[in-house]
């Protein structure tokens, strides 16, 4: 892999029509660029959505892929995330299936180090929210499948807005 490949931001602003969504993910297939993520969702402005989109790319496909999104006519405006200080979360649920009593008191000894919040609880099973970085949540999901003999995750994309002071995601 060239050295260069990292992981970039966009968020976009475009236009809150029917088939914005699909020509933006078009432009990545149709390129064959990778989507590692895709959020959206409207603005305060009921007319605008704003996307979170994170790729793995070099530099030179990454102005590409941000040219390229400039020219739809969607598209109100593109912001480069990567070096931008950015707060920045994802959604993340984890349903631990056939729970023992002892894996149900670690569940919630994980979650309370987490900052997470047990949502649901059943006789065998629990359901856990995780709201934070995706480096985070990538980390819980790896302990909670080495720890749980059964478990359901589903995670959301990232959502960023710039930050106010400079603090880093």
């Amino acid at each position: 892999m060239d050295n260069n490949m990292k992981k970039r931001w966009i968020s976009l602003y475009v236009e809150n029509q029917v088939g914005v969504l699909s020509k933006i993910s078009g432009l990545f297939s149709g390129k064959c660029y990778n989507l590692d993520s895709l959020t959206v969702g409207t603005t305060e402005d009921p007319t605008v959505s704003r996307m979170t989109i994170a790729t793995v790319s070099d530099d030179e496909t990454f102005e590409q892929i941000k040219k390229q999104l400039n020219r739809m006519v969607e598209v109100i405006k593109v912001i480069d995330f990567t070096d931008v200080f950015v707060r920045m979360k994802e959604i993340l649920y984890i349903k631990v299936l056939k729970c023992t009593p002892q894996d149900k008191v670690e569940i919630f000894q994980i979650a309370e180090t987490f900052k997470a919040k047990v949502i649901d609880y059943g006789k065998d099973s629990l359901l856990v929210e995780f709201v934070q970085t995706a480096t985070k949540n990538d980390a819980v999901v790896k302990l909670m499948k080495e720890e749980f003999k059964s478990i359901e995750v589903v995670r959301g994309g990232s959502v960023g807005i710039e930050s106010i002071s400079m603090m880093e995601r």
